[in-house]
């Protein structure tokens, strides 16, 4: 059976090129291509594909709020970001929301199917400056052997939340406290890690 494969991306020319290199490609099935994570949420359900290739600028909505909602739909489906951002906190708050590979856009089209088959294996693919930078910043010296042993429960509640890849409006619904006290908390959450950016404070995170 063929691994089916849908993809999310906003650029027409690039997704009509994806679409016929997998489409053309034996072992593999394009199910389905959208423009809009809007779109994309209403349709892969239906199309039920084994792998998505997610874009993370995307008009409104954007990829990582996508896959976040898209694997409370679809558990089982298997997402690989397919950007040209290769900053650590856009890898990291993919990664958070649920996807399993990160790819770039200039990845050699062979290397891409390679990491669709290795994605739908169970595996978790990343381009090589990509996986460095992932395993970099869990190098980086800790502060203390329990980084977050400092915060107060609602503290670790709000960096928990931050680790799911939610904005700070949905960590304030879930709470139910206000956006401007979900910004103290962060604040405060950063000066006892000793951090700048959700990145950092993530990672930290992760270490525990």
């Amino acid at each position: 059976m063929p691994i089916t494969v849908s993809i999310v991306e906003d650029n027409e020319e690039l997704r009509g090129t994806l679409a016929k290199v997998i489409g053309r490609t034996e072992g593999f099935a394009c199910v389905g291509q959208h423009a809009t994570a809007e779109v994309a949420l209403e349709n892969l359900p239906l199309e039920k594909p084994e792998v998505v290739l997610m874009d993370i600028n995307l008009p409104g909505m954007n990829g990582v709020e996508c896959v976040r909602k898209l694997k409370q739909l679809l558990p089982g489906t298997q997402v690989m970001m397919l950007t040209a951002y290769e900053d650590t906190e856009n890898i990291f708050n993919s990664l958070a929301a649920g996807a399993s590979g990160y790819m770039l856009k200039r990845t050699p089209r062979v290397e891409l199917l390679d990491a669709i088959r290795e994605v739908s294996r169970g595996g978790s693919p990343m381009t090589t400056h990509i996986a460095r930078l992932v395993v970099q910043s869990f190098q980086r010296p800790v502060a203390a052997a329990e980084p977050t042993e400092h915060l107060s429960e609602r503290e670790r509640e709000v960096l928990e939340l931050l680790s799911q890849g939610l904005m700070y409006k949905e960590i304030a619904e879930k709470l139910g406290i206000s956006f401007e006290t979900v910004r103290t908390y962060i604040r405060r959450v950063y000066e006892k890690l000793h951090v700048r950016t959700r990145t950092e404070a993530v990672a930290k995170a992760l270490r525990r």
